[in-house]
Parts: C-alpha cells; structure tokens; sequence
C-alpha cells in the first residue's frame, strides 16, 4: 500500500495536464498487462516518447504489473480468453516427472490465444478504469 500511495504522490507531482498524465498511465497499464511480455519496459518507453507523453508515468503504469502481481493478471487475462473463445477445459495434463522444455512448450501451446486475447482484452479494461481513476484524481488535487 505504501508503494502504491507513493506512486500516486509522484503522479500528482507532474506538471502535465491531467489527460496527458491519465493517457500515460493508462498507456502504461495497457502495456503491463499486454501479452508482450519481457519488453513492457522498452515497449512503454518507445510508445510514450512517439506519442510525446510522460515517461515517468507510462512506466508507474507499465510497473502495475511486477513480480508480485504478474501471476494473478496473467491467470486471469488467460482465463477470461477462453471464457471469451468458448474454451473450457483448458488446464493440460502433464507428467512434470518426465518434463521437458520442449515438452512444456508443446504442453502449454493450447493456452497462447487464450492468454493473448484475454490479456489484451484485460489490459484494455484497465486501462479505462485506470484512465478515469487517474483523471479524476488529479483534477481532484489541483483544486
């Protein structure tokens, strides 16, 4: 929670018009939620600096998703693709005793567009919620 309040402190510190700050960061939500995953940092860093937004904010975005909550927004995101492509049983049966790399490759194969769909699907979601949030907090604070 202290992590939390101290991004919204450093948010509401930039002197940006409050669309420019609430478009960077749900830009960034966007990309932390999004199925490029290894690249978020790089990914928010080109987007902000071609749509001349706030880095710094795109990446406090970017950064909702970190090693701690990168699981449950997956997990989820992979969830609601196979709700949304009519999947059910999506969960493969696998002998971990004999795993290979490959074999985890060709295992998990069946969850890609769930998770692909599901996370763009997420990630978008939150982005608007995020945007309005951000928004409203930062008319909010300035009077």
């Amino acid at each position: 929670m202290h992590r939390l309040k101290a991004g919204l402190r450093q948010i509401l510190a930039v002197r940006e018009p409050p669309r420019r700050i609430a478009t960077a960061f749900a830009l960034g939500v966007f990309i932390g939620m999004s199925p490029f995953l290894g690249i978020h940092t790089v990914l928010g860093l080109a987007l902000a600096w071609q749509f001349k937004l706030n880095k710094f904010v795109t990446l406090i975005g970017v950064y909702v998703t970190n090693p701690w909550t990168i699981v449950p927004i997956y997990s989820f995101g992979t969830w609601v693709g196979a709700k949304v492509m009519g999947l059910e049983n999506i969960i493969p049966a696998v002998d971990w005793s004999h795993i290979t790399f490959l074999g985890f490759i060709e295992n998990f194969r069946p969850l890609l567009m769930p998770f692909v769909v599901g996370s763009l699907l997420v990630g978008s979601v939150a982005a608007v919620i995020s945007y309005m949030t951000i928004y409203r907090v930062v008319r909010k604070n300035r009077g």
